[in-house]
């Protein structure tokens, strides 16, 4: 088999891929048509509610899962897992705590997958990527230092002011990690994961009034951040065993 029937051949193989992770990305598209047909946050809190709010996230870990295994779940599977406790909690006011501790062990799940060796198979960062976590850290500095005093006016500002302070740290951390590794799906999911958590964060916090498609934009967002890290988790482990082959020949 010569270059260009290779080369061929290796496209095919990549377009069937594609055509097949699309295809079992289906349960996660049918679940958010439910969820945004039923609009759960004008709904009472309730046991379904909780189970249809998070049903899209949990059928992206259990498609990491059939990709790579029981051991994503202390990866980016873990981490979708953690997520979706942390939309069943959010569904009652009460449990927002809990609910940002979930998603809080989700992005260090998240950053301990980003430091692993299937994401350093690429050249290293540029000065210009630190040049842009750097910048993240100071946003993520900044943001907190303008929620801080509104967090001082919460019920619970005793735990809420020093969680949050932890819960930015982490996703910060976790956004810092994924654009070091180089790989767009990754980068762009963490990146939109902090835009949603911004979104919901100025309007929960009452910094803002809240918007009139508020909800939207915020459910929308987090879903595709979860989807790009999700599906950009399963490219990368399939770019790991393609490299390790190349080694092996």
């Amino acid at each position: 088999m010569d270059i260009l029937e290779t080369a061929a051949y290796d496209r095919r193989q990549r377009r069937n891929t594609y055509c097949v992770l699309f295809l079992s990305l289906s349960p996660f598209f049918l679940a958010i048509a439910v969820y945004f047909y039923l609009w759960i946050p004008d709904s009472s809190p309730s046991v379904l509610a909780a189970a249809i709010k998070a049903a899209p996230v949990i059928s992206l870990a259990l498609l990491v899962l059939s990709y790579k295994g029981g051991r994503s779940l202390l990866g980016v599977a873990g981490g979708l897992i953690f997520s979706a406790g942390g939309d069943c909690c959010l569904i009652w006011p009460e449990l927002f705590l809990h609910g940002m501790a979930s998603f809080a062990l989700a992005h260090l799940l998240y950053s301990l997958t980003f430091l692993s060796t299937r994401y350093s198979s690429l050249s290293p960062s540029s000065s210009l990527s630190y040049f842009f976590c750097l910048l993240l850290w100071l946003l993520g500095g900044g943001l907190y230092a303008y929620l801080f005093p509104f967090l001082q006016k919460t019920p619970d500002a005793a735990v809420l002011t020093p969680g949050v302070g932890v819960y930015v740290a982490l996703i910060v951390l976790m956004a810092t990690l994924a654009v070091l590794t180089r790989r767009p799906l990754i980068m762009l999911g963490s990146l939109i994961f902090m835009t949603s958590d911004l979104t919901l964060a100025l309007q929960t916090f009452k910094v803002m009034e809240p918007l009139e498609h508020g909800r939207h934009i915020v459910m929308t967002t987090y879903y595709l951040a979860q989807l790009l890290i999700a599906v950009g988790d399963i490219k990368a482990a399939e770019g790991g065993d393609e490299f390790a082959k190349w080694k092996k020949s």
